[in-house]
């Protein structure tokens, strides 16, 4: 009994530190990886925002967006951007050791199974149903992305005709162009708000200031 509460005293002194903090939360995420780095996005969302309090709704909704950006799977990326943002470097590799170590250990294990068991009716069966959770694992996510990033009428229109563009041209159009596109057209509506915002203000600035010289006028 000595030993078992010895360790666990243990294991919590070392739950107090973010690094281990950061490795052990993605260690945990990892195995939930079936489906593709978008199946994770709302575990990630979970633990990060609602478990551990690393970040608000907004920033996970910003990581997410930079870690589609980017080259490279988007769950290896959220967990090296939330890494570096709780830690830095370490913080990064950290959370880059947690999500990839379980998946090299699960990938070796199903390689030497999967060829043995592919052709069996219960496996094709279960991954039917693995495959049919998944997407509503990434329709659930995008439903949570999209609260966060459609806040206007412009983000819903840029949204509607991204989803178009890649529904009808997605054979000769990459991905990275909508990206690249997105971008454009977000940073042309905030300018042009930011200018509209401007001119109201000043706007408001001068009806003020005429306000004030008839109220010294009426003094």
């Amino acid at each position: 009994m000595t030993k078992i509460k010895r360790l666990f005293s243990f294991w919590e002194k070392l739950e107090k530190y973010t690094l281990f903090q950061l490795f052990v939360s993605f260690l945990k995420i990892s195995p939930s990886s079936f489906g593709g780095g978008y199946a994770l996005i709302p575990i990630i969302e979970k633990e990060a925002v609602q478990q551990r309090k690393w970040l608000s709704e907004r920033e996970i909704a910003d990581v997410f967006a930079l870690a589609q950006s980017a080259p490279g799977a988007i769950a290896l990326n959220s967990a090296i951007f939330i890494g570096y943002r709780m830690k830095g470097k370490l913080g990064a590799l950290a959370a880059l050791s947690g999500i990839i170590l379980p998946t090299f250990l699960i990938m070796i294990v199903l390689s030497l199974l999967f060829l043995q068991v592919h052709d069996h009716p219960k496996v094709e069966a279960a991954f039917t149903a693995i495959r049919t959770t998944i997407l509503a694992l990434i329709v659930y996510a995008a439903l949570k992305m999209g609260k966060q990033a459609i806040v206007n009428y412009a983000a819903m229109i840029i949204c509607i005709a991204a989803v178009l563009a890649l529904y009808f041209f997605s054979s000769w159009l990459h991905p990275i162009f909508i990206i690249v596109l997105g971008a454009i057209a977000g940073i042309a509506v905030c300018s042009r708000h930011s200018d509209e915002l401007q001119q109201t203000k000043q706007e408001e600035k001068q009806q003020t200031a005429a306000q004030d010289d008839y109220s010294d006028y009426m003094i």
